[in-house]
């Protein structure tokens, strides 16, 4: 039988100071040895003011791990007086960027705290990596199976963004994107945009008795890879007919295998068409008819948006679909913590959670799409 679940606290870890629009270059290097002409056109559109990397802004060396990122928001947890991350039961640690392909990410978050036994996963894939850890974390705890259980959202990006992996844009599309600024996600787009941070959120099977708690109502994790194809991708090559080849069988293809294969892609002309639709007219009529969710029931709506140019879509198709949420509702902090994929939502959740605008018995219906092969997610919450 299964019993209630809450989130108890939420912290966030963002390394470094923050970076600035006008920074960024400095700290992540020029491509090619010149200037971005197209950095300014892509920030317009996405709307992002600051991020942190993990990054020494002299030299670019990295100051912290993936796991070392995910550990320092678990130690920043303060569920009860006196906790202590030696108290947890159950680790689940998701990310789209770990250090290495094995051990686990979540291992390596468990060596880095360096407590004793407890159960430990590590769930894979990319935005929903994150709530894929919080979905076990509270099953766990719902099923009996575990009394508390932390889950954390964390990624690395900007290792992967600096100068060295890069390669100079083919031609100059300026006037293109001005146009149309969807196609800046084409090229320069996840350079300016991707960027590091780590969010913990501990789940328990009791509220806490001196504060703010998070009652789990429920998690819908929805997969259309069943009709959809690859869109973003990284460790492989993706052919004309969509189909997608993996670095291992590239290397057993005799092809030469680079540094570039490592670098996250996207399938801009897909995203641009099916991620609001999937979001919004695939996905809500299946958790509207499982869980009877109202807009009117939503007092808070965090939105895991990866770039402000989608906010007015997504806006408008819930509208039009019958879901309107006031943005006076919506919570985000995209324009000051960027996109930190799998991270973002725990960042948000975190920020609002201790600004004290939370009121008890408000309820919050958090959004976070993948466009990898288009996943969805939506998780509501009730403060208790």
């Amino acid at each position: 039988m299964s019993q209630a679940a809450y989130i108890t606290d939420v912290s966030a870890f963002l390394p470094g100071e923050p970076v600035s629009n006008e920074d960024m270059e400095k700290v992540l290097g020029l491509v090619g040895e010149s200037a971005s002409r197209v950095r300014r056109i892509i920030l317009r559109s996405n709307k992002i003011q600051s991020r942190h990397y993990a990054l020494d802004p002299a030299t670019r060396a990295q100051t912290h791990s993936n796991a070392q990122l995910a550990a320092e928001a678990v130690r920043r947890l303060a569920p009860y007086a006196g906790y202590s991350p030696a108290d947890i039961q159950c680790l689940a640690c998701g990310t789209s960027s770990p250090d290495q392909l094995l051990p686990g990410h979540g291992l390596m978050v468990h060596g880095e705290l360096a407590t004793g036994p407890c159960e430990v996963v590590s769930p894979a894939g990319i935005c929903l990596a994150g709530i894929g850890a919080l979905k076990y974390a509270y099953m766990n705890v719902a099923l009996g199976l575990s009394e508390n259980a932390v889950a954390t959202g964390s990624e690395l990006s900007s290792t992967f963004l600096r100068a060295e992996f890069c390669e100079p844009a083919a031609c100059d599309r300026s006037e293109e994107l001005q146009k149309a600024p969807i196609l800046a996600f084409e090229a320069d787009f996840l350079r300016w945009m991707l960027s590091d941070g780590a969010g913990a959120v501990f789940v328990t099977n009791a509220p806490r008795p001196d504060g703010l708690s998070l009652r789990i109502d429920w998690i819908e994790h929805v997969s259309f890879a069943g009709s959809l194809p690859t869109c973003m991708y990284a460790g492989g090559e993706k052919r004309e007919d969509g189909s997608l080849v993996g670095w291992r069988s590239l290397v057993e293809r005799g092809q030469n295998v680079d540094k570039s294969l490592l670098l996250v892609r996207q399938d801009v002309k897909m995203l641009n068409s099916e991620v609001v639709v999937t979001a919004v007219d695939r996905t809500l009529p299946l958790v509207i008819g499982r869980r009877g969710i109202k807009p009117e029931d939503v007092d808070w709506f965090l939105p895991h948006i990866s770039s402000e140019f989608f906010r007015p879509q997504l806006a408008e198709r819930m509208e039009a679909f019958g879901f309107h949420i006031p943005q006076e509702r919506w919570f985000t902090n995209l324009s000051s913590r960027g996109n930190t994929g799998s991270a973002s939502i725990f960042i948000m959740l975190a920020e609002l959670f201790r600004s004290g605008r939370i009121e008890k018995g408000q309820k919050l219906l958090c959004f976070i799409p993948e466009s990898g092969r288009f996943s969805m997610s939506y998780m509501l919450l009730t403060a208790v």
